[in-house]
């Protein structure tokens, strides 16, 4: 849930040893501050009622400015940075505007993701607990039976991702005729992620006349653009850009070879230097890796990315939230629209392209002004990204080794394939009857053989999937899963320089895994 003011004053860094803290009954004093500050904007008894027990005090800045001209039904453009508070600075005029539930959708929230859909509407869910209003999410990985029945009770508020609201939009019973209120959350995410023609399809679906929240945290052209055309005589919102990381977060840079990074991983968890953090990595197929490195040593790692489906990403943040396991290893999946209540850490365990992304990454602990720490890993070919960062925050990180930790330990060679000799014509006529037990093997275990096929064609089908919210038509990832993925190994003791042997699909030796490091002499790159 997004932040709507802190809390408390008083800054608690998060402890590893209770990492999941479950949050408090806001006391009478808390329920006293948020009356006063919520009772000017006109809301009603059953919507203060649900912002009292839900703790808040303060408007944030964001909803200062936004709720005022979004409650007399002014369209917005706002620029504002993910956890701001954007939720309450859209979802409050909302609830306000609908009033009693009427049978018939009349508002609608176009998100990028899936988890960031999942996030709003439970979160607007609870804020209308006592209204007879009632929201639903729309997103894919999931069946389509739930969300087109909601759809065909007109559920109030529907927050969906727009590739499976395409889905649903030519259905008879997707009817946004009675729309009064659609808004456009994450929209710079929706650009970056390809989703623009399709928002321009769903716009084509919903009545020009209506009431429009604009929120995206940067504007480049083609989001203004989409802008003009969504807002008509805005009230502009320009929340000053975040350009490094809140103040309560501790950041450090750890110098380690590429191959090194899972060990070091492992090293500081072992040391209890990291309590509980969402990992970071560059793709779906190193995240796996890294899972299950940490299972087969006995860390308990949930993993969630774009080839794990809708309900395995569900659950293994649940489990996360819930303390069950402290480690979560993510793509940038999760760097938006995920929060976790007292989260320790962060870990780029790779270092991002985009400075702007690994503010959004750090930006995941930190909150409500609670201390957090923040480490990146970087390996010499990461330098020049890690000081693009550096620039972008303007500050240089600290750069950190751990004592007595093997910095020159060298990967394990990999197993050399099998060689086979060149052969000729005298070779094939000896081999023949090997080929001949080899085809009467095969004939004899067809079966099995075209299950094995079967199941592997459906597991290629699963994994077919749209990284984020969207459709859950078949979309490649193009990515070559590893032969251990999915498999948890947890009776399995680590094989020793098994991250060394990655390749193009994802190990963590990366390229020029031969040349010597600067970070030990023994090392790889």
């Amino acid at each position: 849930m997004e932040p709507w003011g802190p809390s408390s004053k008083t800054k608690e860094r998060a402890r590893p040893a209770s990492p999941h803290k479950a949050p408090r009954s806001p006391d009478p004093k808390a329920h006293q501050e948020s009356l006063m500050a919520f009772t000017p904007y006109g809301f009603s008894a059953e919507l203060l009622r649900g912002i009292r027990e839900l703790g808040f005090k303060v408007p944030t800045p964001i909803q200062e400015q936004a709720l005022p001209p979004a409650i007399i039904g002014r369209d917005v453009l706002a620029c504002a940075m993910t956890g701001s508070g954007k939720t309450a600075a859209f979802g409050l005029p909302i609830l306000h505007r609908l009033g009693r539930a009427q049978g018939a959708v009349r508002a609608l929230i176009l998100t990028p993701t899936r988890e960031l859909a999942a996030q709003i509407d439970e979160h607007l869910n609870a804020l209308a607990v006592h209204t007879t209003l009632s929201s639903a999410a729309i997103f894919g990985g999931v069946g389509m039976g739930p969300q087109e029945h909601a759809l065909r009770r007109g559920t109030d508020i529907i927050v969906a991702t727009p590739g499976r609201l395409i889905d649903h939009l030519n259905r008879p019973y997707a009817d946004f005729r009675k729309l009064e209120v659609l808004v456009l959350d994450e929209a710079d995410r929706m650009l970056d992620m390809g989703f623009l023609p399709d928002i321009r399809r769903i716009l084509k679906h919903v009545p020009e006349r209506r009431q429009t929240l604009f929120f995206s945290a940067t504007m480049p052209p083609e989001i203004a653009k989409l802008a003009k055309e969504m807002v008509k005589d805005p009230f502009t919102i320009a929340i000053e850009r975040q350009s490094a990381p809140a103040t309560g977060i501790t950041q450090a840079a750890y110098p380690v070879a590429h191959h090194l990074k899972p060990v070091l991983l492992a090293e500081l968890m072992k040391r209890g230097l990291i309590g509980n953090a969402i990992v970071f990595t560059r793709t779906k197929a190193r995240a796996n890796r890294l899972a299950d490195f940490l299972t087969r040593l006995g860390i308990a790692a949930g993993r969630i990315h774009g080839d794990r489906t809708q309900a395995q990403r569900t659950e293994t943040l649940k489990r996360f939230k819930s303390g069950k396991f402290n480690l979560l290893v993510a793509t940038d999946i999760a760097a938006r629209g995920i929060d976790v209540e007292a989260l320790s850490h962060v870990v780029n365990f790779d270092v991002p392209k985009a400075p702007e992304d690994y503010i959004h990454r750090v930006g995941r602990t930190g909150r409500n002004e609670a201390l957090g720490d923040a480490f990146a890993f970087f390996s010499p070919d990461e330098e020049g990204a890690l000081r693009a960062i550096e620039r972008a925050i303007g500050a240089r990180l600290p750069r950190v080794t751990l004592p007595d930790f093997d910095y020159n330990a060298a990967p394990k060679a990999p197993p050399a394939p099998p060689r086979f000799r060149q052969t000729n014509e005298s070779d094939d006529r000896r081999r023949k009857p090997f080929v001949k037990t080899q085809l009467e093997r095969a004939a004899a275990t067809g079966d099995q053989g075209r299950d094995r096929r079967s199941q592997g064609r459906n597991a290629q089908d699963q994994g077919r999937a749209r990284d984020n919210g969207g459709s859950s038509r078949g979309i490649g990832s193009g990515i070559r899963r590893d032969a251990s993925q999915g498999s948890s190994g947890a009776a399995r003791p680590p094989r020793p320089g098994s991250f060394g042997q990655g390749g193009r699909g994802g190990g963590f030796a990366g390229r020029g895994s031969n040349r010597s490091s600067r970070f030990g002499r023994g090392g790889s790159r």
